[in-house]
């Protein structure tokens, strides 16, 4: 898995894999006042979350390309 940590403080952005990740939690506060200091994104689930949006569009087009392939024949062979 790859992460994306941004800093909340000066906006540093650390891209790690697992083992970093895990030696970057292990070494640093994750807190300041009960706050979160980092902003922590799994880069791996949101490629995979992408990849699904993009194939339900693709989905939705080809049910809207039957739909209306299938009302031009329908007018061609009963109109």
């Amino acid at each position: 898995m790859n992460y994306k940590i941004v800093s909340k403080n000066t906006g540093a952005t650390y891209f790690l894999n697992k083992k970093e990740y895990e030696t970057f939690l292990s070494k640093n506060k994750m807190y300041i006042d009960g706050w979160f200091k980092y902003e922590i994104h799994n880069l791996t689930k949101e490629k995979a979350r992408r990849r699904n949006k993009m194939l339900d569009v693709v989905a939705y087009l080809c049910i809207i390309g039957v739909s209306i392939l299938g009302t031009l024949l329908y007018i061609q062979n009963y109109c």
